[in-house]
């Protein structure tokens, strides 16, 4: 199979949180604002990888949290209210309607430590995708890769906090019988806690301990050429240019 193993997947991912993290804020707030309505989550995950590797600090991480998550919110209202609302997407009776029922769906009729847990569920399998993607090498085995954990996540109806960001304030936008206020302490705030759980301590931290701790902790190796064309060059593509080319085992030392 032609893909990466999960060591050095664990090392390009943390090569890319290294560089999201220490991205600059203007660039990090657009990168953000359009993702939104993408379903982007700022890839906070990764940032995990890269503070576990020592290759940013706590304050690196808090400052990209905040700007990812505040830049997909402005831009999934902006899609919302502007594109989809004021632009009449949903001003048919049947859409109206509809839009207004899986709101309260979302955040009405389940309890807080339900949407909670299904959060947890959520981000868990977005982030198991955005992993088996980077260990793809190929952009179709990529997209193979990504379709069925999102599919599954999906199809489960389980609630992830920037795709919430338009599917209740769209109700809400309608006519839905709740306001912002209910909105953000009943959905926002147990997704959110849930997505970061979910995401971070189900894969970012389990994944480091399994593949890049104790007798795992190598540097993995990108000097080999694969049948198909070199390592070195998507490592450094998914770095970017400020990535941080140093394995694990080297920066520990």
């Amino acid at each position: 199979m032609d893909a990466f193993t999960p060591q050095q997947t664990m090392e390009l991912l943390s090569r890319v949180g290294q560089k999201k993290s220490k991205m600059r804020l203007d660039k990090l707030w657009w990168n953000s604002f359009l993702a939104g309505p993408l379903l982007g989550f700022g890839l906070v995950h990764f940032k995990r990888h890269a503070y576990l590797h020592k290759r940013c600090g706590l304050k690196d991480i808090a400052i990209s949290w905040v700007m990812s998550f505040f830049g997909n919110l402005a831009g999934m209202l902006f899609f919302m209210a502007i594109i989809v609302g004021y632009g009449g997407v949903f001003s048919a009776g049947a859409y109206k309607e509809e839009a207004i029922k899986f709101a309260v769906a979302k955040a009405v009729t389940p309890h807080w430590h339900q949407i909670f847990l299904k959060a947890i569920g959520a981000n868990w399998l977005v982030c198991l995708a955005v992993f088996m993607a980077a260990s793809s090498r190929e952009i179709s085995s990529k997209i193979l890769a990504i379709w069925w954990p999102i599919m599954c996540f999906v199809g489960l109806g389980l609630d992830h906090v920037i795709a919430n960001m338009f599917l209740v304030p769209i109700g809400i936008f309608n006519g839905a019988p709740f306001g912002v206020g209910y909105y953000i302490w009943k959905s926002m705030i147990p997704a959110l806690l849930g997505n970061t759980i979910g995401g971070g301590l189900f894969v970012g931290v389990v994944y480091w301990y399994l593949y890049m701790t104790g007798d795992e902790a190598v540097s993995p190796d990108f000097d080999k050429p694969n049948s198909l064309h070199g390592t070195e060059s998507t490592a450094d593509e998914m770095a970017g240019p400020n990535g941080d080319h140093k394995g694990y085992a080297e920066k520990a030392a």
